[in-house]
C-alpha cells in the first residue's frame, strides 16, 4: 500500500514537473485555479456584473521588479479597455513576494474581452516562468448591517 502511494505521488510529481516545463518552454505563465470545482474558463461564460477579478501571484524574490513592470504594462493594456474600472495590487509584507491584485470591471464579458485581446496575451506571455497566479472572479455581495450590494 505505501509503495503505491509513493509510486502515485511519484507519476503525480513528475507530471507537475512536466507541465511546468511545458509552460515555461511555451513561454506561458503557471495557471491555478483557485477554486478546483469553478473554472476561469466557466466564469468567463457568466453575464454578471460589476465584477472583481482577484489574482493572486506568486513571484521568485528575484524577479520582483521584472514582475512589477510586466504588471504595470498589462494593467496600462487593461485601462485603455472599455468597462475596466479600476485596478490595486498589494504585496505581502515582511519579504514576502506573494501579491494579491484587485481590478474592477463593469462585467464579466468586459474582462473577457480584454482577456482575449492580443495585447494582454503578448503581456502574459512575458511573466516570468516562476511566476504562479490564482485568478477568480467575484461578485460583491451583501450581508444585512455589515456590507452593502
Amino acid at each position: 500500500m505505501l509503495h503505491d502511494v509513493i509510486l502515485l505521488f511519484s507519476t503525480y510529481s513528475r507530471l507537475k514537473k512536466i507541465e511546468i516545463l511545458k509552460a515555461i518552454n511555451l513561454g506561458m505563465v503557471k495557471i491555478i485555479e483557485t477554486d478546483e470545482r469553478i473554472t476561469l474558463e466557466k466564469q468567463l461564460d457568466e453575464d454578471v456584473g460589476p465584477i472583481v477579478v482577484m489574482n493572486k501571484f506568486n513571484v521568485g524574490p528575484q524577479e520582483v521588479d521584472e514582475f512589477l513592470q510586466v504588471f504595470a504594462k498589462t494593467t496600462e493594456t487593461f485601462k485603455q479597455q472599455p468597462g475596466f474600472i479600476s485596478a490595486q495590487l498589494h504585496r505581502g509584507i515582511a519579504g514576502s513576494t506573494t501579491f494579491i491584485n484587485y481590478v474592477v470591471w463593469e462585467s464579466a464579458a468586459h474582462f473577457k474581452q480584454a482577456f482575449n485581446i492580443p495585447e494582454f496575451k503578448s503581456n502574459m506571455a512575458k511573466v516570468l516562468p516562476n511566476t504562479v497566479m490564482s485568478p477568480h472572479l467575484f461578485k460583491k455581495v451583501a450581508v444585512p448591517g455589515i456590507c452593502v450590494d
